[in-house]
């Protein structure tokens, strides 16, 4: 069994620490590119579930001051070294078919594992240039010439040969009550002194695609009552609609299903995973792809409603 020996990881992301008590937290473990990586797991909430699916548990000893990003730090194990070996690390953007993507993989191959955090589109590429994970999903719109992903990847990737693997079309909307009772059905609408709004968060492709609109469509994100509150997921965007302290999100149709709100679609976007070339020809890594080539699971995706799956797992190659 996984014997109480320590190991060596980087921490993906710094962790503050709550001082005058040795904290333990859960993290999420995988090699990538020779070295084992430890992604933090949420502090809180549903502590028990998941420490059902957590690697290793991380010691904040309480005279330290937090640990930095980067920084080198000693986890005990509480799975086989074998089974760390076989995670697939994907960061990035969430979507729902990235869960789906996880329970596919498990079944058809049992033993692998899909280990994803939720950072954000820019958060995921930052990782796979630090080397942090093995896949990032990305959804960011070039604001000059609508494109997707590609003119990111050459700014922030120089240099290197990456690939973007195309998971689906996905559409965006707004997320409103049941009955739309502020009838909003247009970026103008958002504007409306009667309209509340919840944001994403900086960097977000949600939050970049919502500038884009507003941008083209000449409305001042200064004019929309809300555009300055953050939340960093669709569904906590869909949990402020649901409970009354905003009139509209945008969001994922999933998320508005989620918490059974209507939703008003106004986008499609590529939703694409990221990987530089040598960790994309991984044998766990093109197992994973192969499982988004299979016609079932195209089909479970397209079933979630909201998504076209009709170039999953086309390979788009940039220098």
């Amino acid at each position: 069994g996984p014997g109480p020996y320590p190991v060596r990881a980087l921490l993906t992301r710094r962790l503050a620490s709550t001082h005058g008590v040795d904290e333990f937290l859960r993290v999420k473990l995988g090699e990538v590119g020779g070295r084992l990586v430890a992604v933090p797991m949420p502090r809180g909430a549903g502590v028990i579930t998941s420490l059902v699916r957590a690697d290793g548990i991380l010691c904040i000893p309480r005279e330290a001051e937090g640990l930095g990003e980067g920084s080198e730090v000693e986890i005990a194990l509480l799975k086989e070294r074998s089974a760390i070996r076989d995670t697939v690390v994907v960061t990035g953007s969430h979507d729902i078919t990235l869960d789906l993507l996880g329970s596919s993989l498990a079944m058809i191959q049992p033993g692998r594992t899909l280990s994803t955090s939720n950072v954000g589109s820019l958060g995921g590429i930052m990782a796979i240039k630090r080397r942090e994970a093995h896949l990032a999903g990305v959804h960011l719109m070039d604001e000059e010439t609508g494109e997707y992903n590609v003119s990111y990847v050459r700014r922030y990737l120089p240099g290197q040969r990456a690939v973007l693997c195309h998971l689906a079309r996905r559409q965006q909307g707004f997320l409103v009550a049941p009955g739309n009772p502020r009838g909003i059905n247009s970026f103008r609408d958002l504007a409306r002194p009667d309209v509340t709004f919840v944001n994403r968060q900086r960097g977000a492709g949600t939050r970049i695609l919502l500038d884009y609109h507003l941008k083209r469509e000449g409305i001042d994100p200064a004019s929309i009552k809300g555009y300055e509150r953050e939340e960093f997921t669709h569904l906590a965007v869909a949990a402020s609609v649901a409970a009354g302290s905003a009139d509209a999100g945008l969001g994922v149709l999933a998320a508005a299903r989620a918490l059974g709100l209507d939703f008003v679609p106004v986008a499609y976007e590529e939703f694409e995973l990221l990987a530089l070339e040598e960790e994309y020809r991984f044998e766990k890594v093109q197992r994973l792809i192969e499982v988004l080539r299979t016609p079932g699971f195209r089909a479970e995706v397209e079933a979630l409603g909201g998504y076209d799956a009709s170039d999953m797992g086309r390979e788009t190659w940039v220098e």
